[in-house]
């Protein structure tokens, strides 16, 4: 389906392909990072007796949200202060925020704390799915997939909780209010969600679990004007580290925020994953 709404750009078009065509290529330059999400191998989860992990050198435990690595000199595990772990070493990741780089030859040792519990995802540049990448596939950019909305924010920050692609999980965003617009002739709105100095949104459509990942893409917004005014432009929604390897524990988008419309813009749901 081709979307009815009036391009929310003046853009040439020669001008907007090529633009989404860098956007395009970032992301993929992106994937193909050596230590990126395409590269991992594996997601351990820590338990309080040490236990050793398939491929990583020592032994790692995890007791009230303290991690903890044992570990001789030889086994060249340093920690992300660059110090080198010669008997043990206790790192506290953050629940939800990035992880923690743990390096141990080429390997990164992701670290972090998701829901109460304590991981280690390990990124490998050898990965053969890392080799293998041939791109994300994607819908063709098309302008009609632009649309104009108007963000009301909320009197206040809310906090949203939203399930994740691993059941038992949870993730809390911060919505700063909803945006409105139309898409395929029909009235949407979506919550909106405070991205550092930027705003996302999280979303599922009709296309979800068919040609893009079920749970949910990512749309960065445009500049936001000081009345709420901002673009949406659909061909840059983008998929979530779930779309791209089945070691992610990535949210899901909230329940309110289904588009009505199949959304044949932006990245889908294919060969990028290594078990798809």
């Amino acid at each position: 389906m081709t979307a009815t709404t009036d391009p929310a750009t003046d853009t040439d078009p020669a001008v907007f392909v090529a633009e989404w065509e860098a956007w395009h290529a970032a992301r993929e330059a992106k994937c193909r990072d050596p230590h990126g999400w395409v590269a991992i191998t594996a997601l351990h989860w820590l338990a309080q007796e040490p236990a050793t992990l398939d491929g990583v050198p020592g032994r790692w435990s995890s007791v009230d949200g303290t991690v903890r690595i044992e570990a001789a000199t030889a086994d060249g595990i340093t920690l992300p202060d660059g110090s080198a772990v010669d008997g043990a070493a206790e790192l506290t990741p953050v629940e939800g925020a990035s992880g923690l780089s743990v390096r141990a030859g080429d390997l990164l040792l992701e670290v972090a704390r998701r829901t109460g519990h304590d991981i280690v995802r390990v990124h490998d540049p050898k990965a053969p799915q890392l080799a293998a990448f041939t791109g994300i596939p994607t819908f063709a950019p098309d302008p009609a997939w632009v649309a104009q909305g108007r963000i009301e924010r909320f009197d206040a920050p809310q906090t949203v909780t939203t399930g994740a692609v691993v059941d038992g999980l949870e993730h809390h965003h911060q919505a700063i209010g909803t945006v409105s617009f139309t898409l395929g002739g029909i009235e949407q709105a979506l919550v909106v969600f405070s991205d550092g100095p930027g705003a996302k949104v999280l979303f599922r459509d009709a296309t979800s679990g068919v040609t893009t990942y079920p749970g949910a893409r990512t749309l960065a917004l445009g500049p936001i004007a000081e009345d709420g005014i901002v673009n949406l432009d659909f061909n840059r929604a983008a998929n979530l580290p779930c779309g791209l390897t089945q070691f992610a524990t990535c949210p899901v988008a909230p329940a309110e925020n289904t588009l009505t419309v199949a959304v044949e813009a932006g990245e889908k749901w294919g060969p990028a994953r290594a078990d798809v």
